[in-house]
């Protein structure tokens, strides 16, 4: 199982719109540190999701029967942008796996077009492709949901964000399940007084909860980049996502590269 962080930025992204701080100045100046709309591709032999749909190029990225489905979290705008566009082509439909929120975002649900809604029930698997899904309760503004993904072959992934901290049953599944790798919400630093999304502390909370082999921080605003300009220590077994890292996922094991 291969996962490929397409997008790693919290809402408005980095470098964030008329910001001048260093994380955002860098940004300007090198574009691998640029942070688009946060989601990722979840690949194996025979198949291939979407988790999130923030990015606006959807349509370009993915031809027509490329993608088994499109698995959302929920339905803030920077996680859902790119189906707004992608909803007017032609073709057969694209299941997209969400939770049930009957408000959506703008008029998704009154015109989806080529989109297939398919709301979801927590803690009760799924399968897209030769993937089985559980979704997973997370703490935020909307109906969220996180997704504890498994292959065929056994290899394990939980992808969580949009969150502050963890629901008792989606912490008690995963401190079961024992994930090879984990994504995780952390959108700023410590002290921060976090709404809806993890902190540097909340987010560790989170990670010695659950124990993964490895962690990848995710959704990450510019303010956290900064703080982690001065910051020389990063835990054992945690790595900060960047766009277009990859990790390969093999007989419960995995290794850590960027695409080029």
């Amino acid at each position: 199982m291969r996962v490929t962080f397409l997008g790693t930025g919290a809402a408005g992204g980095v470098p964030l719109f008329g910001c001048s701080c260093r994380a955002c100045v860098r940004a300007r100046l090198h574009k691998a540190r640029v942070r688009l709309p946060c989601s990722a591709l979840v690949e194996t032999a025979d198949s291939r999701i979407l988790l999130d749909a923030g990015l606006t190029d959807l349509h370009e990225r993915f031809a027509p029967g490329d993608l088994d489905a499109i698995v959302l979290t929920h339905f803030h705008p920077d996680h859902v942008q790119g189906l707004l566009h992608l909803r007017w082509g032609i073709g057969d439909r694209i299941p997209v796996c969400c939770p049930a929120d009957p408000e959506g975002c703008a008029d998704l649900y009154k015109h989806p077009g080529l989109l297939d809604f398919r709301a979801l029930t927590a803690l009760v698997p799924f399968m897209a492709g030769d993937l089985k899904l559980t979704p997973l309760p997370l703490n935020h503004s909307k109906p969220t949901l996180g997704y504890a993904i498994e292959s065929a072959d056994g290899c394990r992934f939980a992808y969580l964000t949009d969150t502050l901290g963890l629901p008792a049953a989606s912490a008690k599944f995963l401190a079961d399940w024992q994930a090879d790798g984990l994504a995780l919400d952390c959108s700023y630093p410590p002290h921060a007084e976090p709404k809806g999304h993890n902190d540097w502390s909340a987010a560790l909370a989170v990670i010695a909860q659950v124990k993964p082999a490895r962690t990848w921080f995710t959704h990450i605003s510019h303010k956290l980049d900064a703080w982690l300009l001065d910051t020389q220590t990063i835990p054992a077994g945690l790595t900060i996502a960047g766009d277009g890292e990859q990790i390969e996922f093999t007989a419960r094991a995995y290794q850590g590269r960027h695409s080029e």
